[in-house]
């Protein structure tokens, strides 16, 4: 197991803080968190390619969408520290 640490007199009057916990730069840009506290998100699949997709398809995945609670939980933990 080896030895425990020993103890340095001089950081028990000293203030040890944590280190701040970053966000993720790439989920800011893709995730905005609404006024209750959902996530919202743009729609994928509306990039390129459009000739073979069907207007259908197109016009359900315009504008932005709320995730499901499951993946909002993993979202605002992992990636949106707020």
């Amino acid at each position: 197991m080896g030895m425990p640490p020993r103890f340095n007199e001089d950081l028990q009057y000293k203030e040890i803080k944590m280190p701040k916990l970053k966000n993720k730069s790439s989920a800011k840009k893709r995730f905005k968190i609404t006024g209750t506290g959902k996530v919202r998100f743009n729609s994928a699949k509306l990039q390129h390619m459009l000739r073979r997709r069907s207007q259908k398809m197109k016009r359900t995945n315009r504008g932005t969408q709320i995730m499901c609670s499951a993946d909002a939980r993993i979202v605002k933990r992992n990636f949106l520290r707020t």
